[in-house]
């Protein structure tokens, strides 16, 4: 690895997972791996990606930081700020939409007492918005950290809520 040392430094079991990752593609095409490396860095730093951290990632791969910020800032399953314990995201595609997601997200909104984008004063809970989780065909849909909850009611996602630790 050639990580600069300013970077924060992945664990040696996230080393680990780095080289078991780099197998999966070319020697040649390192930078392929940028989506899963920054999912690693996601987890292995605190559930969200810092400038420094993405840049370690580059650095890893040996591209331009711009072009893992390009990614980073595309796809919504990577966070750019801290999240709370529990990462709520809520589907609010035209799917979830027809089977009433807003009915969902006003049940999550008042219950969190949250709005889409804010995390609560005591860092449990984060609300976020996103546009498709990939459930379709069980909407309405939520994703609490790395768990997915389908068929949702309103009631339904009170007691998932309710019922976390």
């Amino acid at each position: 690895m050639n990580a600069s040392q300013s970077s924060p430094p992945f664990s040696e079991a996230a080393l680990q997972q780095v080289e078991r990752i780099f197998q999966r593609y070319p020697a040649d095409r390192r930078q392929s791996a940028v989506m899963p490396l920054l999912h690693l860095a996601q987890k292995e730093f605190g559930g969200w990606l810092s400038q420094e951290s993405m840049d370690y990632v580059a650095a890893l791969v040996g591209i331009a930081p711009i072009r893992v910020y390009e990614v980073a800032t595309f796809y919504t399953m990577y966070n750019l700020k801290p999240v709370g314990k529990y990462h709520v995201q809520v589907c609010t595609n035209i799917s979830c939409w027809l089977c009433d997601s807003d009915a969902i997200a006003k049940t999550l909104q008042n219950k969190l007492r949250l709005s889409f984008g804010e995390s609560s004063g005591d860092g449990r809970f984060t609300l976020t918005e996103v546009e498709c989780l990939g459930a379709c065909v069980n909407a309405p849909m939520l994703q609490i950290n790395d768990d997915y909850y389908e068929n949702l009611t309103p009631e339904s996602v009170a007691k998932i809520i309710d019922q976390l630790p």
